[in-house]
């Protein structure tokens, strides 16, 4: 399951007026500490509702009356399709509770009961125990599922919001089991905040980071149907970074090619003609390459 631009700010679509200023406080706070709190990517607890729109692989295992979707971390869904309704008052879990039916060859699944102690997003959105969730899955083919996730929680966002999510087959390989607090080093090197970079910012002249803009595009080596299209563009003297349109995050500038974003730094690298061919991203898995496209394209 892919979110697309949607992984780090699931809340893209809204309006600022549109989101509880508690929760954009707490957003920011989690970005500016580099998201060492995340329950999920250093606690090693479930991801929570998370795994609905992109939890990685999943294992879908479906009946007449029940499908259940295993993720890699051990974690699961029940969605009852035998026609009871949701609980009034569910004991607040991980994954909640679900209920589906057929609307044609659309299912619909309906969850509530939420816990509130995990994020939305690797940004670090937060949510109430009023969260409710809808999904709409269709198969648009034989290797393609087309899920649409519609997220209400009046507590925090004044109204309700939809993003889609590309779910694709994967053939000829089993699901590995991830146990993330199997052998777990990342945590105790988490230090500093997001804004400590700017105290080594360096001035980069305009010229050169309007050699930066375009759009770039990533593909991950395990998985060649993952595709994602990250733009850089320039306001005033400072580069930003979205993925497909959303989510645009300030680079700082560390060198005249070095920079910081949320969760790294990459490097815009060029040839010998000196033009800028390719980024690449360097994070605590590795480094990953992200191609320039011309023309630029979302």
């Amino acid at each position: 399951m892919n979110p697309g631009a949607y992984g780090g700010n699931v809340v893209a679509d809204l309006e600022p007026e549109e989101i509880a200023a508690s929760a954009e406080a707490l957003y920011k706070q989690r970005m500016e500490d580099l998201g060492k709190d995340d329950p999920a990517t250093y606690k090693c607890l479930p991801q929570g509702p998370r795994a609905i729109i992109g939890g990685g692989w999943a294992k879908i295992i479906q009946t007449r009356s029940l499908v259940a979707i295993l993720y890699e971390d051990l974690s699961y869904r029940q969605i009852f399709l035998d026609g009871r309704k949701l609980p009034a008052d569910p004991n607040p879990s991980f994954l909640g509770y679900s209920v589906g039916r057929w609307e044609g060859d659309t299912l619909v699944v309906e969850s509530l009961g939420f816990n509130d102690r995990t994020w939305l997003d690797f940004g670090g959105h937060p949510h109430t125990e009023a969260l409710r969730i809808t999904e709409r899955i269709r198969r648009k083919d034989l290797g393609h599922l087309e899920l649409k996730v519609t997220f209400e929680d009046k507590a925090l966002y004044s109204r309700s919001w939809t993003i889609p999510v590309s779910v694709d087959l994967v053939t000829d390989t089993e699901m590995l089991e991830y146990v993330c607090n199997e052998n777990e080093k990342d945590y105790s090197h988490i230090v500093g905040k997001r804004s400590d970079d700017k105290k080594y910012a360096v001035k980069v002249p305009v010229e050169t980071l309007s050699a930066y803009v375009g759009a770039y595009e990533f593909r991950a080596p395990e998985d060649p149907k993952f595709v994602m299209i990250l733009n850089v563009t320039l306001s005033s003297d400072t580069l930003f970074v979205d993925v497909a349109g959303k989510d645009k995050q300030e680079l700082i500038p560390l060198s005249e090619s070095t920079f910081s974003m949320v969760g790294g730094r990459l490097d815009f690298v060029r040839n010998e003609q000196h033009a800028v061919t390719h980024m690449i991203f360097h994070a605590v898995e590795g480094d990953m390459k992200a191609v320039r496209q011309t023309p630029a394209r979302k």
